[in-house]
């Protein structure tokens, strides 16, 4: 049985995402190689949840078949960078490979919280897969109004 198809004038609206579609738009348009293009689209997506309370950040990373020390995470005031380096086994010589979707090489992801983050007092953990990051807020300093002379 074949359902009806109707048309949402809404649609592309709801799926609307500026950044993928002028990607989109110069994929077509540059002469990369197929090598270069397959890497770009095969890189490792480092998912993360971020939560905070009144006292420390919580970043959750799903990083999956990635080992803990090939992990580096920097904190820089409010700015935080994560990266790692991915190896794969390579084949032996009498074995060619058909299809793989598996990513090789290094990534990374930054993002800049919305307070300074104490880096002496935070802490990493590494466990199945899962990178988790508390990261303590750094004590304010008070704002101070200045008078103008």
């Amino acid at each position: 049985m074949n359902l009806p198809t109707h048309w949402n004038p809404f649609r592309q609206i709801s799926r609307f995402d500026p950044i993928s579609d002028i990607e989109d738009l110069f994929r077509g348009f540059s002469p990369r190689p197929m090598s270069l293009s397959r890497d770009y689209e095969r890189a490792l997506d480092m998912r993360m949840d971020v939560s905070e309370d009144e006292k420390v950040y919580k970043v959750t990373v799903d990083m999956p078949g990635i080992k803990k020390e090939a992990i580096d995470v920097s904190v820089d005031g409010n700015q935080i960078t994560i990266s790692a380096e991915i190896k794969r086994d390579l084949l032996p010589d009498n074995e060619k490979s058909l299809y793989s979707e598996r990513f090789s090489g290094k990534a990374y992801r930054s993002f800049t919280l919305p307070f300074d983050v104490d880096s002496t007092k935070s802490d990493a953990h590494y466990d199945g897969g899962v990178l988790t990051l508390t990261l303590p807020k750094k004590a304010s300093a008070e704002s101070k109004r200045l008078q103008i002379h």
